[in-house]
Order: structure tokens, then sequence, then C-alpha cells
């Protein structure tokens, strides 16, 4: 199915009810209907043809989504920029991509080469001038359809391409199986950056007539009063929003009636996760998912949660498993790389062959997170397969020392990494950020109560706040990078 139809029917069914909001500004389904039309014909009129690659660098709100969905009735293929990188990252991105044009705010800097650069003020009169008739460009659901790129934590980012069969396997993903639950009537909050992970809950509020309300920036006062006044009903976060949220004096006393709080990203300590549940019930779903099969690999449903540290099972339409380094599936409990295959995942690598052979050995799409499965088919992530340590000879997954480091009162965000070291091999060092006051010395003496002495930091350190990519995931990799730039690092 065209993701156009879907927007068309949606105007059909829910006419001008509200569909997008961002402070006063209000846009029916029917306005949206006309919008994307609109700037999908205007961009066609510029010369630009079916296929060819757009970047979008917009910030959270409506003109960014009628952006991307515009793209989408046009056959441009969208390239999803996020602001809060920089510059550099931009310009990366848009020549791997070989964009021709870009969609950027006023004071975004965007490389001269490009043929086209819309600012706002083209595209308000694009808008508001363009043909209104619709916009239609059919295109192979197996085409580009748009390109994210991967976080790039471990190397330079590589291009995703990604088709309209897998939007819509997305789509269906999350209907069954995250958010069954909604309905016309509701209201999803967008805190998150759009250009990430937030914007994957549009389509499907979409075609279910919810309105979507859009937070240009998060802050988590303001995420409160404005959940509260406006009766949110849903919304997604990554965990240290959460955090952030749950410090809030206002959280415990606000009218909050979030029903259904999707989660994702990165990991979630259990203290915190009780402590939303005690706040706000049994609400909340994970989804686990990555650039190459976007949000959609296992889920873990709100009366799943007694699975400490489980990411969940696989979605209704996601095949996964575990395999060891020659690729032989093994049985539940052993550890080893996880797989999953379906209709939701990328079609390859943008220009990189190799990087796609080695990512779909043998039709599986390799994750590159380690883990395992218990019995009853829920997955348990351990680690990122390129950042196990190895100390003292044994084998320490940063993610389990930073879940114990997280269950500490007051830590808010905390990463593992290791250094060279000439007798353990790695030597493990901790950076932890949180609430004022954080003792150090009091936090590293409750992990030594918790974890194998080759497991336990030889050191933390107490940062004011940790380094993260445009999507939110802490960069361990600019963490170690900072820590042994220093002088005598690897001598300590």
């Amino acid at each position: 199915m065209q993701v156009g139809s879907l927007i068309r029917r949606a105007a059909m069914h829910y006419k001008d009810a509200p569909c997008l909001v961002e402070d006063t500004r209000i846009v029916t389904f029917r306005d949206f209907d006309r919008l994307t039309d609109q700037l999908g014909n205007a961009l066609l009129a510029t010369g630009l043809r079916p296929g060819d690659r757009v970047g979008v660098l917009l910030p959270n709100g409506i003109d960014c989504l009628v952006a991307y969905y515009a793209l989408a009735k046009s056959g441009l293929v969208r390239v999803s920029l996020n602001t809060r990188e920089t510059p550099d990252n931009h310009a990366y991105k848009l020549a791997d991509s070989g964009s021709r044009a870009v969609i950027c705010g006023d004071e975004e800097i965007v490389p001269e080469t490009l043929d086209f650069v819309f600012r706002p003020d083209e595209i308000a009169e694009m808008t508001s001038t363009g043909a209104q008739t619709p916009c239609a460009v059919d295109r192979d659901l197996e085409a580009p359809y748009r390109l994210g790129y991967t976080g790039g934590t471990t190397g330079k980012p590589k291009g995703v391409t990604l088709t309209m069969r897998g939007e819509t396997a997305e789509l269906s993903a999350f209907l069954t199986d995250l958010m069954p639950e909604m309905r016309q009537g509701d209201t999803f909050l967008h805190a998150a950056p759009i250009a990430h992970a937030s914007g994957a809950f549009f389509l499907p509020a979409l075609v279910r007539g919810v309105r979507s309300l859009v937070m240009k920036k998060f802050d988590p006062a303001s995420f409160i009063a404005l959940a509260e006044a406006e009766q949110a009903s849903m919304t997604f976060l990554v965990p240290t929003m959460l955090a952030m949220i749950m410090e809030q004096p206002a959280c415990e006393s606000a009218d909050l009636r979030l029903r259904r709080i999707a989660y994702g990203a990165s990991p979630i300590a259990e203290t915190l996760l009780r402590k939303g549940e005690a706040r706000f019930g049994k609400v909340f779903a994970q989804t686990y998912g990555q650039a190459e099969s976007p949000m959609v690999i296992t889920c873990l449903k709100p009366d799943e949660h007694d699975r400490v540290g489980s990411c969940g099972r696989p979605f209704t339409t996601v095949e996964a498993g575990i395999v060891d380094d020659d690729d032989n599936f093994l049985a539940p409990g052993e550890i080893g790389e996880i797989v999953c295959r379906g209709t939701q995942l990328m079609a390859y690598y943008w220009n990189r062959p190799e990087a796609t052979a080695e990512a779909f050995r043998n039709g599986w799409l390799h994750t590159g997170d380690i883990g395992r499965m218990d019995e009853d088919g829920f997955f348990y992530i351990l680690d990122r397969k390129n950042d196990m340590l190895i100390s003292g000879g044994y084998n320490v997954y940063p993610r389990e020392v930073e879940d114990v480091l997280l269950a500490y009162d007051g830590v808010v965000e905390a990463a593992v990494v290791g250094l060279p070291d000439e007798k353990w091999g790695d030597r493990v060092i901790a950076v932890i950020a949180g609430r004022d006051g954080i003792d150090g010395d009091a936090v590293l003496a409750f992990v030594k109560t918790k974890l194998a002495n080759y497991k336990q930091p030889k050191s933390i350190e107490i940062w004011p706040e940790l380094p993260k990519s445009g999507a939110n995931k802490i960069l361990r990799r600019e963490i170690r990078d900072t820590i042994a730039a220093r002088p005598m690092a690897a001598a300590q």
C-alpha cells in the first residue's frame, strides 16, 4: 500500500478533526492531506524527480511532518536529519546519500553544492500556492522510500535503505503489538525527536484518527504541564526522559492520564521502571529495534514487565533467534548474537554492498547485539558485540554494569568503557551523571555488593551529563576517547 493513500483515507474518515497540534496551531486531517499534496506537487515542479533524495532538517513541529509525507506522496526519498547533530554530520549524510535538495530552517548550515535549499518562507509559499490536486506518485514497494542512518557509535554512519513495504510492516507491528488500543479520541504527545523514534508513532496515530500533540523541545516540567492540560493518553520516551519527568515535584500531583508509555532506544533501570509503574500503573511497553529494523524486533508488553531485563518477544510479524559466531542457532539460555528477519527490515545499506552481505548472512539480519533467549521466547540484550570488554580473562558486558549503576538512587545516566591495561586487558571505567551531590565512593561501594570482582569498575567518574547522539544514545566511544586522551590515562 502507498503511504499517500493512507493519508487520503484518514482525511476521508476523520475530516475536520484535529490531526496535529503545535502550540496554538491546529491542522486537521483534511488540512494535512491538502498541505502534503501542495508541497509534494511544488517540489516536483522544481525539477526534482521521484527517486531523488531530499534531506529534511527541521525541528520538532508540524512543518517537519508535512515535509516527511509530502516526500512520500511525491516519490522523493526522505533523508531524515536531526537538528541536534552538527553541520558536519548533516553534510556527510547529504553527500553520502547523494541528496539533491534539503528542506531546512533559516539558521541551519547546509552544503552549497546542493541543487535546491528550501527555507521556511519558500516552504510556506509552496504549501499555500502549490497545485491543489492530489499528489500521488506510485512507487514500487521495494524501491527506496527513505534513508535512515545508523548511530555511528563504532564508525561512520551507514545509510539504511528503507522501503514502503517496510514502512507499512512497521505500521502493522505497532498497531498489532505495541499500541493495539490506539483509537480515535486519543492524544499522542510527541516529546522525543520526530527525526528519530517519536516520528515512527505519527503514521499509526494518523490511521487511527489520533490527535498528535508536538513539543518543539523536550523539557520535563513542560511535558507534565502539557500532558495534564491536553489530557494526553499516549507518548514515547527514552528512559532518560522518564527519569527527568519522575524527578519533577509536579509529577506526583499532576492529573496525568497516560495509559500507554512506549519506551526504547536504551535500556531502562529496574528501579526507574518500578517508580514509573507506581506512579502511572502498568502502562509501559518496550520496543527494541535498530536503524536496520526500525523500532521493530521485539516488544515487551505492559503485563510482561515482571521479566526483569527482558526486551520482550518478537513482534507478531518478526522472527528472531540467537546464533554463535558460525551462525548456528543456539538453545535457550545460551549467549550469542541476536538475528531477525521480516518484511520490516531494510533493503540494503546505501552504496555498501559488502556491509550489506555481512549484515544479511544466511538471510538473517545480524544485529550486532549480544543476548540470550529464555525458555518462553523472551529475549535479553547483554550488550553490543563491539562493546564487550575482557577483564582478567573474563567477558564483561558494559550494560550489565550500567544496570547496577542505574539502580543506585540519584544516578540518571551511566556508561561503562574499557581502557587498555597491562594487568587486566581492559580496565573497567564507569562514568555517571545524575542528581547533585552523588558520592562516587558510595556508588562504587554499592556496585561492589552487586557484581563479581572482575566486573566492578576500577574507578567511577561523575560528569554533569553524558554525551549522546542525535538519537539520544549515549556515546561510549566518545567517553572512552575523552578519558584516553588525558595525560597518563593509560598508566592510571
